[in-house]
C-alpha cells in the first residue's frame, strides 16, 4: 500500500489530506485545514497530526504561469523539446526576463483545432519560489510539488464524449477545460477566495471567522427562495468576486470552440451553500454541480461529504504525489534520497525478522553469521556502485581530452555562426520594420469598417427597444440609462422602490423575447430605491 501526504499551502490556509492506495482502492487516512501566522510551525503540527514524518509529500506550485505552443505532429520528441525551449526564451526576452530563473515542465496534448498539430501546455515557475517551499518543509520527504490546475482534475471520474470545466476557487482561481478525458487547457484568474476572506477579515480580524462566515452563508438568488439579501452583511463581500469569475467563465464558453456539458466547482468558496445553483443561474446552457472525488463512495460514512470537499485540492495533490492523473508536471527534482529504494528511507514495522518494531533501517553486518538475503542484495548494490565509480572516472579522463579538441573546432565554427546571425538580424529588422507599417495600416481600415458596420447595425436599435420597453415596463420601475456601446449588447440601468418590481420587469424582458442572454447583478439599495443593472443582447 502507497501513502502521500497531499498539503494545500495558500497565503493565510493549508489544506492536508493523507491518501493511501492499494490498488485501484483509494482511502483518506486523515484530514483537516488550519489557519496560520507562522508556516513552518503549522506544516509541524500537520505532520505530527498525520503521523507523515517519512511519508512522501505533495505540494502546490506557487505563481505558476501557462503558455501554449503549436507543434507539428510529425516532429520527433527532441526536435519539440527544441522547438518548445525556443518558444519559451521567445516570450521570456518578449517580457525583459531571464529564462534561466524558471523551472518548466509541459504536457503534449492534442490539437482539436488542427489535426496536423499538437498543443504544448507549457507550465513555468519561479525556480526561487520553489526553493522556497522546498525550505519550508525541510526535514522532510517532499516528492512533489505540482500545479493545482492539472492535479485538480486528478478527483473527476472521466467520462468519454462528455466535455467539462473544474473551477477551483482557491487563492486565486484556476478554470481547467477537459475535453474527452483529456486537459487542453488551464486558465488563472486573480479572483478567488483571498479576496473574499481580505474583505471579511477587515470586519472582523480573524481569517478563521471570516472563513466560518463563507460556510455559513446562503447565496442571494434572483429566485428569492433563499435568503434575502438584506439579512447577510458580508454578502458585498462575497458576491462582486463570485460574479466576476461567473463572467469569465462565460466569456471561455463562448469564445471557445468546444461545447462545455458540466462545470465542477470546488475549491475554498465551494462551502458556501447554493454556490452551485448561483452558477447554474447564469449558466444555464450546461450543468453545474460541487465537484466530489471519484472514490467518494467507499470512504467513510460517518463523515461528512462537506468536510471532504472542502480539502479537495489536498486530496488531489496526494493523488498526484501516488503517481496518478498527468506524469511529467512535478517540479521537484529527484535527489539521491528520492532514487533510493522505499524500504531503504521507510521505518520498519513490527513484521520485521531482524528489527524491532518501530526501529529505523541500519547498515551493520555481523560477517561472523550468514547472510540474509537483504544483506547479500546491499553488498551487490554497494560493490556495483563502486565498479560504476571506477568506470566513470576512467572514461571521464578520455572523454574530457576528446571534449577540449572538439571545443576548439565549436569554438571556431560559433564565430563564424555568429557573424553569419548578425546579418541575418539586420536582414530580420528591415523586414520587421515594413511588416509593422502594413498591419498598422491595415488595423486602421479595419477599425473604420468596424465602426461603420456597428453604426448601420445599431442605428434604430435603441428606438426600438424604448418602443417594446414601453409596453411591458410597470409604472413603479424607471429607466435612469440605456447603454449600446458596441455590436447587440445593451445595458439597461433601472431603479424601483422593492426588488420584485424589477425582478418583474427583468422576467418581462426575458418571457417576451425583447433581450436575450440577460444578465442582471443582485441589486444596491440605496436609501429607499433599489439600483438594478440588466445586460442582454438584443434579438
Amino acid at each position: 500500500m502507497s501513502t502521500c501526504l497531499g498539503l494545500y499551502i495558500g497565503n493565510n490556509l493549508i489544506k492536508y489530506a493523507k491518501v493511501s492506495k492499494d490498488n485501484d482502492k483509494v482511502k483518506i487516512d486523515s484530514f483537516g485545514m488550519k489557519f496560520y501566522d507562522k508556516l513552518e510551525e503549522s506544516i509541524q503540527q500537520v505532520i505530527e497530526e498525520t503521523y507523515s514524518y517519512k511519508t512522501p509529500i505533495s505540494i502546490n506550485l506557487s505563481n505558476e504561469e501557462y503558455d501554449y505552443f503549436s507543434l507539428f505532429s510529425l516532429l520527433n520528441k527532441k526536435d519539440m523539446h527544441n522547438v518548445i525551449n525556443t518558444e519559451f526564451e521567445s516570450r521570456c526576452n518578449d517580457k525583459g526576463i531571464n529564462k534561466e530563473g524558471f523551472e518548466t515542465r509541459y504536457v503534449l496534448v492534442e490539437d482539436f483545432t488542427d489535426k496536423e498539430k499538437i498543443k504544448a501546455i507549457h507550465v513555468s515557475a519561479n525556480k526561487a519560489d520553489i526553493e522556497k517551499k522546498i525550505q519550508q518543509l525541510e526535514g522532510y520527504k517532499v516528492s512533489s510539488i505540482s500545479p493545482i490546475g492539472i492535479s485538480i482534475a486528478n478527483l473527476l471520474e472521466h467520462k468519454e464524449k462528455e466535455n467539462a470545466l473544474i473551477v477551483n476557487i482557491e487563492d486565486k482561481t484556476t478554470i481547467t477545460t477537459i475535453m474527452d478525458k483529456k486537459i487542453v487547457d488551464v486558465e488563472v484568474l486573480e479572483e478567488g477566495t483571498s479576496q473574499i476572506l481580505n474583505n471579511i477579515n477587515m470586519k472582523e480580524n480573524s481569517y478563521l471567522k471570516a472563513y466560518e462566515i463563507c460556510k455559513n452563508t446562503t447565496i442571494y438568488t434572483n429566485a428569492g427562495q433563499d435568503l434575502q439579501y438584506e439579512e447577510n452583511q458580508y454578502l458585498d463581500d462575497i458576491m462582486p468576486t463570485l460574479y466576476n469569475i461567473v463572467g469569465q467563465i462565460r466569456k471561455i464558453t463562448n469564445e471557445s470552440l468546444i461545447k462545455i456539458d458540466k462545470v465542477y466547482i470546488t475549491g475554498t468558496a465551494s462551502v458556501i451553500s447554493n454556490i452551485d445553483i448561483y452558477f447554474q443561474e447564469y449558466l444555464t446552457e450546461m450543468k453545474c454541480e460541487i465537484l466530489k472525488p471519484y472514490f467518494i463512495q467507499n470512504v467513510q460514512a460517518k463523515i461528512n461529504m462537506k468536510d471532504y470537499i472542502e480539502v479537495n485540492s489536498a486530496i488531489a495533490l496526494a493523488l498526484q504525489g501516488l503517481k496518478d492523473g498527468i506524469k511529467g508536471v512535478n517540479f521537484k527534482k529527484e535527489n539521491l534520497a528520492d532514487k533510493l529504494p522505499e524500504w531503504l528511507t521507510q521505518e520498519i514495522g513490527s513484521g520485521s525478522k531482524n528489527l524491532k518494531a518501530g526501529s529505523k533501517f541500519s547498515l551493520e553486518f555481523d560477517f561472523k553469521s550468514k547472510l540474509t538475503a537483504l544483506e547479500s542484495n546491499l553488498m551487490r548494490i554497494i560493490t556495483a556502485i563502486l565498479l560504476i565509480i571506477i568506470l566513470y572516472t576512467t572514461s571521464t579522463t578520455f572523454i574530457l581530452q576528446a571534449m577540449n579538441k572538439k571545443m576548439q573546432e565549436i569554438s571556431k565554427a560559433k564565430t563564424n555562426v555568429t557573424n553569419q546571425i548578425e546579418l541575418v538580424n539586420k536582414d530580420i529588422e528591415t523586414i520587421k520594420t515594413n511588416t509593422s507599417k502594413y498591419i498598422s495600416m491595415k488595423e486602421k481600415l479595419q477599425s473604420i469598417n468596424d465602426k461603420i458596420s456597428d453604426k448601420n447595425k445599431t442605428k434604430n436599435a435603441i428606438p426600438n427597444l424604448l418602443n417594446r420597453i414601453m409596453y411591458i415596463i410597470p409604472t413603479e420601475v424607471q429607466i435612469t440609462s440605456i447603454e449600446n456601446i458596441t455590436g447587440n449588447h445593451v445595458t439597461i440601468n433601472a431603479q424601483a422602490l422593492t426588488y420584485e418590481q424589477l425582478g418583474y420587469f427583468t422576467a418581462k424582458l426575458k418571457v417576451d423575447g425583447i433581450l436575450t442572454n440577460i444578465v442582471s447583478d443582485s441589486g444596491q439599495k440605496q436609501e429607499n430605491v433599489v439600483k438594478i443593472t440588466i445586460e442582454g443582447d438584443l434579438p
